[in-house]
């Protein structure tokens, strides 16, 4: 199978899986934006042409949101796949806040491949709490999300795709302007 067709192939299984669900913006868009937002996030920008890696941004959230086996993910996409999806993968069963504080204490000993994908899901993840933010968050919320994206890019993401963290930075700055101003 050429990298087009694997590729769709995981584009096709990640909606599949994701097809139930929706973003928290009060616009509700369907999840599967996210993956794919990601992806293409780190083709056009970051100029990442790993096939393991693209898959992998279009899977990264099937295991931890969805019924998704690592096992399943390997058995289809191979294990180097399985591998990035894994590092970028929180443990639901732990509480919300050791989750994120997780997030920042791995974020230095992800391999170059999972950082890169998960910079590109902070970005668009900031984008989207900038843009279409949960109702119910109020401003405080907003922001603190905002400085906890910061410390995980901070804490070991910086100097693995120079034009990711330009967007990542430019995107909290703009974030941060229409939070701040009350959108």
């Amino acid at each position: 199978m050429n990298d087009l067709a694997k590729l769709l192939q995981a584009v096709k299984f990640a909606a599949d899986k994701h097809r139930n669900q929706r973003r928290k913006g009060t616009h509700e868009v369907p999840y599967i934006n996210h993956p794919l937002e990601v992806c293409e996030q780190l083709v056009r920008v970051g100029k990442v042409n790993d096939l393991n890696v693209l898959l992998a941004a279009v899977l990264h959230d099937t295991v931890e949101d969805t019924d998704t086996k690592p096992e399943e993910i390997e058995a289809m996409f191979g294990r180097r796949v399985r591998e990035i999806v894994a590092e970028v993968t929180d443990d639901k069963s732990l509480p919300k806040a050791e989750r994120k504080e997780k997030q920042v204490e791995h974020a230095p000993h992800l391999s170059v491949e999972a950082k890169q994908v998960k910079l590109s899901d902070k970005i668009s993840n900031i984008r989207e709490i900038g843009n279409d933010p949960p109702a119910d968050w109020s401003k405080k919320r907003k922001l603190e999300y905002l400085a906890w994206g910061e410390r995980v890019i901070n804490a070991g993401l910086r100097n693995s795709n120079a034009d990711l963290e330009k967007l990542f930075d430019e995107t909290v700055r703009t974030a941060r302007t229409k939070i701040e101003a009350g959108n």
